[in-house]
């Protein structure tokens, strides 16, 4: 199953938390707090001004961003957990050193 984000809305895949700390702790999934980063999946085409004109989106599927703790709805599809958000709900895409979008791995 796919979904297919309309207007403004994109769908994040949350990326996996780091389990153990610096010095090696392990954290039990309990104690873990979800991240605030993740892979965009899917972006809606964008939303329309007063005019009908459509505004595209900034973001693109592939990008690796981060959002508010409390950001968006959490939906589960095919057993795997995404969040649907607003492209507002997204404080910035993470980039490396030299100016490139950073992938999520």
């Amino acid at each position: 199953m796919r979904i297919r984000p309309l207007h403004d809305r994109i769908i994040v895949k949350r990326v996996e938390a780091q389990r153990t700390t610096a010095s090696g702790i392990v954290i039990p999934d309990t104690a873990a707090e979800k991240p605030e980063q993740g892979e965009v999946i899917a972006v809606g085409p964008g939303r329309r001004d007063e005019q009908g004109n459509l505004i595209p989106m900034d973001i693109k599927a592939g990008d690796r961003v981060l959002f508010g703790k409390y950001a968006g709805q959490t939906v589960k599809v095919a057993g795997e957990e995404l969040l649907v958000m607003r492209e507002d709900d997204v404080m910035g895409v993470i980039e490396d050193d030299a100016g490139a979008v950073k992938k999520a791995a």
